[in-house]
């Protein structure tokens, strides 16, 4: 288990991240954040640009599976359930527990597993920890000072990815 908070890729938004890329990587399986990744904090359901892109990624034969942090009470199934996927709540990370369990469930090693997150120290931690492509993308929104904060702290991490897929 690596202890990297380089993330190996990084874009903008998860929206960006095509089939296409997914493909040449070789992912099959698809581990989302939920929190800033697939929506702001603030948002109570899945947006239609969402909603599109996660279908496109299953319609390509990758399965997309929601892996959060999050413990507020109905929130992650509520997008699950709107998005049709699989998630483990309360995932601890940067903790690999929760990716491990994850893969294990689809009887998946490391090899075409991914995880898109907004956040190095808990998303990209965890991903590089469980030997799995890290994917970084940009919070959604930024709701509270915490948040800015954490974002200026993570600057020097993100500036090290080598793969940025944006300008």
């Amino acid at each position: 288990m690596s202890f990297s908070l380089i993330p190996q890729y990084a874009f903008r938004e998860l929206t960006d991240i095509s089939l296409d890329f997914f493909r040449q990587l070789g992912v099959v399986f698809l581990m989302l954040d939920l929190d800033n990744t697939i929506a702001a904090y603030d948002e109570l359901a899945p947006s239609c640009e969402i909603i599109r892109w996660t279908e496109e990624i299953k319609l390509g034969g990758i399965k997309p599976f929601i892996v959060s942090n999050s413990r507020r009470k109905g929130r992650v199934e509520t997008f699950a359930e709107k998005l049709k996927l699989d998630f483990i709540k309360n995932a601890c990370k940067p903790s690999p527990r929760a990716i491990l369990q994850a893969m294990s469930s689809e009887g998946l090693s490391a090899g075409g597993a991914a995880l898109v997150g907004d956040q190095i120290f808990t998303d990209t931690l965890a991903a590089n920890r469980a030997g799995i492509v890290s994917i970084l993308v940009r919070p959604r929104k930024y709701t509270n000072l915490t948040l800015t904060l954490r974002f200026a702290l993570e600057t020097p991490f993100r500036a090290a990815c080598k793969n940025k897929m944006y300008d």
